[in-house]
């Protein structure tokens, strides 16, 4: 048995159409794809990851919640996804190292964390030298 991730989904507060849109469509570059029919009184908003998974943005009151729950994002170009993020007035931040990965990670406009990564070796193979 094989299993690859299909989405990942995320809360956003009721009222949060636009920004919602702006974040992850205007900013990021991800493109929105109808969600279905059946499922229309949760108002959520789906966006397409890669090739066939998905985010789906979920209407819900916000927590307040500490967690580092996250999802993690490949950038083809880590730098200017930095500053297009710091440049719309968001925060990214480092955190510790992970051989072969460079990150960052940055919170949406509700909080969400995400983790932004390129993978340029097997960190299993660089931490054992």
């Amino acid at each position: 048995m094989s299993f690859r991730l299909q989405h990942v989904s995320i809360p956003r507060p009721p009222g949060s159409e636009d920004l919602t849109r702006a974040f992850y469509g205007d900013l990021l570059r991800l493109t929105e794809i109808p969600a279905p029919n059946s499922i229309s009184e949760m108002e959520v908003i789906w966006f397409k990851l890669g090739e066939d998974a998905e985010l789906h943005c979920f209407r819900e009151e916000p927590l307040n919640d500490p967690s580092i729950r996250h999802f993690c994002l490949v950038a083809d170009d880590l730098k200017s996804m930095r500053r297009k993020l710091s440049d719309a007035g968001y925060a990214p931040y480092d955190v510790e190292a992970i051989p072969g990965r460079p990150r960052f990670f940055c919170r949406d406009p509700f909080g969400n964390i995400i983790e932004f990564t390129t993978i340029v070796g097997d960190y299993m193979d660089l931490q054992q030298g």
